[in-house]
């Protein structure tokens, strides 16, 4: 618990320390915060695209944050420590998914009140649409910590993670959407809080056994 503590703060201290938690969150925000100004005033128009936008730009948000995730631990040695510690490796995974998600994830899904009021989305489905992209980018975070770990040892393996990681993304996103679209929102939500699970499940120790390939 003591080194899956000291990771997780590591975690954060680093990544509010290089500026990392402001970039997605910007991105995040530029993007759906310039879709009305692009798409016109017409608000029927804004309400059927606008829920897919949001969660575009939360999926491209964390996709951009993934490539140094465990690539700077692999240059540094942090990872050799890792793997020496008593710790399981796939907790010290969790740590960092974990991490990422309160500096990234957490922001982002706040986020979402503005940009789905900026989307024309009813003032009804806010609450649900900041819980959903909560579920969502945990989802986002856990599979993606599979996509880190294989291509840590490859230089500007962005390309590559994303290609390993998008077609995961596309449950949460669907799913999402029509949370935010006020389809089912119950089910979708449900749905979503699954896969968030089942990410966080297995990602960590799909994760760990790519790490451990990449320091042999």
């Amino acid at each position: 618990m003591n080194a899956f503590v000291a990771t997780f703060r590591r975690d954060v201290a680093l990544m509010w320390a290089g500026g990392g938690a402001l970039a997605p969150l910007g991105f995040f925000l530029g993007a759906t915060m310039l879709v009305p100004l692009a798409m016109g005033p017409d608000r029927a128009l804004l309400e059927s695209a606008g829920p897919p936008l949001v969660w575009i730009a939360a999926a491209l948000a964390v996709l951009a944050t993934l490539e140094r995730l465990f690539q700077a631990d692999l240059e540094d040695g942090s990872l050799d420590q890792m793997m020496l510690s008593p710790a399981p490796l796939e907790a010290l995974v969790l740590a960092k998914g974990a991490a990422m998600w309160c500096v990234i994830g957490l922001p982002l899904a706040l986020a979402g009140a503005p940009a789905a009021i900026a989307l024309q989305a009813p003032p009804s489905l806010v609450p649900a649409i900041v819980l959903s992209l909560a579920l969502g980018t945990a989802a986002f975070i856990g599979v993606g910590l599979i996509g880190a770990a294989v291509t840590a040892g490859v230089k500007r393996g962005g390309v590559l993670i994303a290609l390993i990681v998008l077609p995961f993304f596309a449950p949460p996103i669907i799913f999402g959407s029509a949370v935010a679209g006020g389809d089912e929102v119950g089910a979708a939500l449900s749905i979503l809080a699954g896969c968030a699970l089942a990410a966080l499940a297995l990602g960590p120790i799909a994760a760990a056994a790519a790490l451990r390939l990449q320091a042999e």
